[in-house]
């Protein structure tokens, strides 16, 4: 039986991650795989660390990733993405640099730049 390409991997990670389906969002993970950001610190390893980080995130109602590009090198899957969110501040966006590095058919070791948040404006009707 032959493994899902490097991109079927990252694209069942992301339709889990909009569906908010944090068992399909970790089966795409190996059960050893870490996140980091970019060039920095260790965000979490290990299902049980991401299941925390992921439902916290899913807790959030206007929570949606939106692809705005993607490359594909051989194992590596790198998106740009526009995410959708609840700040404390308020309902925003911000722009990820999302890296996969896939190995035996599941993320082994994800990267994460995060742009700047950009708040939604209310719009102020004028009488």
């Amino acid at each position: 039986m032959s493994l899902p390409s490097p991109l079927a991997i990252v694209q069942a990670q992301l339709d889990a991650y909009n569906a908010k389906d944090i068992e399909a969002l970790l089966t795409t993970y190996a059960p050893d795989a870490e996140q980091y950001q970019l060039h920095g610190e260790l965000l979490a390893r290990g299902h049980e660390q991401m299941r925390s980080r992921f439902l916290t995130r899913f807790a959030e109602p206007d929570l949606h990733a939106s692809l705005i590009s993607r490359t594909v090198m051989g194992n590596i899957v790198i998106d740009f993405e526009l995410i959708t969110r609840t700040f404390p501040e308020g309902a925003g966006s911000v722009e990820m640099l999302c890296i996969y590095e896939i190995a035996n058919g599941r993320i082994q070791k994800a990267s994460f730049a995060t742009g700047k948040t950009r708040l939604n404006t209310p719009s102020h009707a004028t009488a």
